[in-house]
């Protein structure tokens, strides 16, 4: 399965992640491949929960990430 994440800078430093499909789903690295490799673990145990509480693991939906660039006066 595969599944977007969403890669955040912190404010303390390093990075923090987040799956939009898995409400809940967070993880956090020093580094970029280090969050996506958290991420993945993150993902795994979280479906492993859902897999044991008899919950169908939710397929990801088509997710658009765009920007947009906007003046403030």
């Amino acid at each position: 399965m595969d599944y977007t994440i969403l890669i955040h800078q912190a404010e303390e430093g390093g990075f923090w992640s987040e799956v939009p499909a898995l409400p809940g789903c967070y993880s956090q690295g020093e580094t970029i491949d280090e969050t996506l490799r958290n991420s993945k673990e993150a993902i795994e145990v979280h479906l492993l929960v859902l897999k044991e509480d008899l919950v169908v693991a939710p397929v990801e939906e088509s997710l658009f990430i765009g920007r947009v660039q906007v003046e403030v006066s």
